[in-house]
């Protein structure tokens, strides 16, 4: 649905309710399309965020190879004696 949007001033509450309902609105500007009105997504629980995270960490650590031990990755950079080589 293409409305304008000096219509849409009139009907706003009515288009609001009409993109709750899945509709598509389209408000134009001299005939240009200009705004989409779209639902926002309802923000997740408490619970839901702890889930995706602990799914997100599980898939990462899965996906983990052994590398060089942190300490030991920048020996190249001093001599023997620990001094800049």
């Amino acid at each position: 649905m293409k409305v304008s949007i000096s219509d849409a001033k009139a009907r706003l509450t009515d288009l609001v309710r009409r993109a709750e309902a899945g509709e598509e609105i389209i408000l134009t500007r001299h005939g240009q399309a200009a705004v989409r009105l779209v639902v926002v997504g309802a923000a997740p629980d408490a619970g839901q965020r702890r889930a995706l995270m602990e799914k997100v960490s599980r898939s990462g650590a899965a996906k983990a190879t052994a590398g060089p031990d942190a300490v030991r990755s920048q020996d190249f950079l001093y001599d023997d004696s620990g001094l800049p080589a």
